[in-house]
């Protein structure tokens, strides 16, 4: 009689635990610190800029950013809450959020995101965020309605949009408040950086959406 052969019993492989790297943490800390300066409206020593000093100073922050992400990204792929802490995540996002010069780049770091998004360790809202700004510097159209233009009174609205069914529930998805009231965020927002702009057109407060 011959004997059965006992079978072997594959042993799970150890879950990699991922270091958390306060040096990496600290750099993007730095680094979003800098790029906030760059993405909005000069203030301090940067008003005293001429147009084209202040719009060279934006193009070599976002441009040197950039390169470094891409350092960080081939090495690690998308830094997540475990590498980096939340805002450390969150610094790395926005920061290649705003690498708009290089639309093939933000498209790589957004599968790589997803993964990370799917699995718990990167904000939902966020990948929203990213995907509908790959879209846009795709010359497409959104997905999530993130992006926006103003109009002549100073109202939000969603650019590059042509069809918003369905659009809410993809937003409450990623975890995004409905439509018509980031459009009011926005709107809101935008009015209050250009009131002296506004009350030259004898715009006095901003025109919001009419909400149910």
């Amino acid at each position: 009689m011959l004997g059965c052969k006992e079978k072997t019993i594959e042993k799970p492989r150890p879950v990699e635990k991922i270091a958390f790297n306060p040096d990496l943490a600290e750099e993007l800390k730095r680094m979003g610190e800098v790029d906030q300066i760059a993405a909005y409206i000069p203030q301090g020593e940067y008003a005293k800029l001429s147009e084209k000093e202040w719009n060279s100073f934006k193009d070599s922050v976002f441009t040197a950013h950039q390169k470094r992400l891409e350092e960080i990204f081939n090495k690690i792929g998308f830094v997540g809450y475990d590498r980096a802490g939340k805002e450390g995540s969150d610094n790395f996002w926005v920061l290649v959020q705003h690498s708009d010069h290089d639309p093939e780049f933000q498209k790589k770091v957004l599968r790589k995101m997803k993964v990370q998004v799917d699995s718990g360790n990167a904000t939902p809202e966020y990948y929203g965020y990213l995907v509908d700004r790959v879209h846009i510097n795709m010359g497409e159209e959104q997905v999530y309605g993130t992006q926006f233009e103003f109009n002549e009174f100073g109202q939000a609205f969603p650019k590059n949009i042509t069809d918003t069914t369905g659009i809410n529930a993809r937003r409450i998805s990623l975890g995004l408040t409905p439509m018509i009231e980031r459009m009011n965020e926005m709107t809101l927002s935008h009015f209050q950086m250009n009131k002296a702009h506004f009350a030259e057109k004898g715009i006095k407060e901003p025109k919001l959406y009419a909400t149910d």
